[in-house]
Order: structure tokens, then sequence, then C-alpha cells
């Protein structure tokens, strides 16, 4: 089978890759490799697929005739082996093989396995929380062996959108966290301290600076979990979301060059001409800290895959980068977070804050040199979008600061060559 152009993966990265292909390239042949057996799907929404809040046929973030509109031919329950870079083919488990012009990885990440005493023994009750497919066998299982109560290792993105649909789903949730508090990579303790008091309400048991070590059986049968400090806790559910990593497996033995994830350029191409990468599996250009990072969130994957189209079809166009940020509603209350929120060296940078815990309510500003590289919001979020927007386009706030934190803080606000800007698109002169 011959491809001009073959892209592994069908989520965001991959998606919006075709989408620019297309507005290049109206014919060139385009194939889809995926190991899952869903159309596509919004990886965000799986928590509220848990929480039984949404169907399965609203998980999709495009429609079914997208692929035949596109002349996409669209290999599902598929797997990809190998790469044979300079035949520039890629191998598949059912043992066939394509031949590729321009080939995008975008494999995504894989769940972290921690090293756990008798993990390995059990047969049932131990999921992770990463694709759809997990979804449906937790809700499986959960409905199976009538389900009352779980445990939730990790208290990242992953574990509390997991642990809030669980609740949703009825079951009386307990949280286990590494660190000092929940969503410690992106908010710092007043942020988190808010959000554990709401979990709280909703009778959720949120245990910090400990993690799981043993897990004992009966009959395979997940049984109960041991903690760092000694505590047991009796479970017929465990939940492991601490996280994930770029899903390398595709490259190894190949020369494609990797550190965190796949090394991407500018133009997401990787060190091997004609091949490319994006989304959570990619290393590029991280804009506030000006150098490659892996950025595994929905956004950066969507933007990366856009650029990664054009570039694959011969358009050449230079991607910017992006900054980590995050949108998450947990116990009901919204949040948002944009960018540096918790310096290493607080003295190199001005923190500006304003809060109100027994509203829900918390606003943190960053900046550095008078511009602005991170933000958390909490509660309120209507204006948040501003906030990113200033960060992007490193607009210096010296003569707004003092409004920043204000509840009127908006577009009115804002210097009128940047407002300018704003509507026409042009050059800031601020």
């Amino acid at each position: 089978m011959k491809s001009k152009y073959l892209i592994i993966g069908n989520s965001v990265s991959g998606i919006n890759a075709v989408e620019s292909i297309r507005k290049v390239d109206k014919k060139g042949e385009i194939t889809i490799v995926s190991n899952e057996n869903i159309l596509n799907y919004s990886r965000p929404l799986i928590s509220y697929y848990l929480g039984g809040r949404i169907t399965k046929e609203r998980m999709s973030f495009r429609e079914k005739s997208f692929y035949k509109e596109n002349k996409v031919n669209l290999l599902l329950n598929t797997e990809a082996k190998k790469i044979n870079v300079k035949g520039k083919e890629v191998y598949l488990e059912n043992g066939g093989k394509i031949n590729y012009q321009k080939l995008l990885l975008a494999t995504g990440g894989k769940p972290i396995i921690p090293p756990i005493k008798g993990l390995n023994e059990v047969k049932e009750g131990i999921f992770t929380f990463v694709k759809f497919k997990d979804t449906e066998n937790i809700i499986n299982y959960i409905q199976k062996n009538k389900i009352k109560e779980a445990v939730v290792l990790g208290a990242g993105l992953i574990g509390l959108k997991c642990a809030e649909g669980l609740i949703q789903r009825g079951l009386k949730v307990t949280i286990i966290e590494l660190a000092d508090r929940i969503l410690a990579n992106t908010f710092d303790k007043i942020a988190s301290s808010i959000l554990e008091d709401a979990l709280r309400k909703l009778n959720c048991n949120v245990i910090k600076e400990n993690t799981i070590t043993e897990i004992k059986t009966q009959n395979s049968k997940l049984k109960t979990i041991v903690l760092r400090s000694g505590k047991e806790i009796p479970t017929k559910l465990l939940i492991i979301a601490i996280g994930v990593r770029p899903n390398l497996d595709l490259i190894e033995g190949t020369s494609i060059k990797y550190d965190r994830g796949i090394i991407v350029d500018d133009y997401m191409q990787t060190n091997v001409d004609d091949i490319y990468a994006a989304g959570d599996v990619a290393e590029g250009k991280d804009f506030l800290l000006q150098r490659k990072s892996v950025i595994a969130i929905w956004p950066v994957a969507a933007r990366q895959g856009k650029f990664a189209g054009f570039n694959m079809a011969g358009l050449k166009k230079e991607y910017e980068g992006l900054f980590i940020m995050n949108s998450i509603q947990i116990a009901e209350i919204p949040t948002i977070s944009f960018g540096l929120t918790n310096p290493k060296d607080e003295k190199e940078y001005e923190i500006l804050s304003k809060e109100n815990k027994e509203g829900n309510f918390y606003r943190k500003i960053v900046l550095k040199d008078n511009r602005i590289v991170g933000a958390i919001f909490l509660g309120k979020i209507e204006r948040a979008g501003i906030f990113s927007g200033l960060i992007k386009n490193k607009v210096d706030v010296t003569s707004f600061k003092k409004d920043l934190l204000s509840d009127d803080f908006g577009l009115l606000i804002l210097p009128s060559e940047y407002r300018k800007h704003l509507v026409t698109g042009g050059p800031i002169a601020i």
C-alpha cells in the first residue's frame, strides 16, 4: 500500500494535520493509522463520559463524514510496529506495509506505571485513564461488580478529572498524591487548598505526601492497597493516573532523535527528512522557556498538528511555540492557568494575588520585567483569555498593572494600541 501522507494517530494533532494538508494539497493520498476502535474523540471529555454527563456520540470533535470529505483512508484497530526510515515504510502488526512520502508521528502519550509491589499479580481491578477504551473498561467493571468506592493514584489533571467522573457516578473516592498539594505542577498551595476543600465536601478523601507501596490481592483480584505511611485501604478499584510520557515505542531502533519526546524543529520536522511529529509525543518549541519541551495538552497538540500538516504539504510555516495552559473544572469550580505559575526563584518575579477562599475565588498573576509570564484563575475565569494574549504578545503592563486584579479588568483597560492590534492583527507599538 502507498500513501503520499501517512499519519500515525487519529487524535487532534493528526486531524488538524489533515485539514492543513488539504488546504494545500487537494488530491494527495492521506492515510491515518490508529490503534483505537473509535472514529475520533475529544480526550478531555472522557471524564464526562465516565461521569455519565455525555454520550459516546457526543465525544467526537469531527463528524464521521470528515474522513470521506477529506479523502482520508482511515485504518482503525491497526497498530504501527516499525519504521524503515531509509525505505520510507511503516510496518503494521497485521503484516501489512505502507510506503509513504511524508510521515507524521502523532502517537500521543502512554500512562506512567510506577513500580509497586504486587502490581503484576493483579488480574482484575486496576486501570489507567488515558484513552476512551480505558473509560469504557472502568464503567463496565463498576457496573458488573457494583463498585461503591475507588482509589485514584495521582492528583494531577488526569487523576482529578478521573476522580470527578467517579464521584459523579456515585462512588466514594480516595485520592493519593505524592506531592504536598493537588495539581502541584499547575497550582500553588492557595489554589490547591480551595479545590481540596471543595472535593472533601463531595465526600472525596485527599491523602497527600503519600503513595502506594504494595498491592494485596485475593484470587488475583485487587483487595487492599498499602501506603508508604503503613495505612491500608481496602478497595476493589484502583485507577493509576500519575501522568503520561511520550509514546516512543515506534521510533525505537531508528535514527529519529528524541529526549523526553521526539525532537522537532520550528517546522515540526524531526532530524530525518520527511518525518514529522506533533502532539504529546513531540518535544518542540516552548514559547516562554525558549527551549524545547513536551507540553502534553490539547491546544498545543492541535496547533502543532496544524503546522506539521502545512509543512508536510510544502507550505513552509514556522511554529511559534505555545506555553502550558489548562482549563479544568473540579467540584463545579472552574479554573484556568497559563505559563509559569510556580517560578522556582520567586525573587526574580513579581507576584500579584487576590483571594476569597469562602467564595472559591483566587487570582494570581506572575510578572517578569513588567510582562506577564503566568497566571492562575479560580472561580471567576470569564476574562482569563485576555491574559493569555498578553503573555503571547509580551505586552508591557506597566501602565495598567494596578488594574490586573480588578474585578472590572477587561479590554477597555488595555492600551489603545493593543486594542487596535486585537482588531487589525497589525504590529504592536507598545
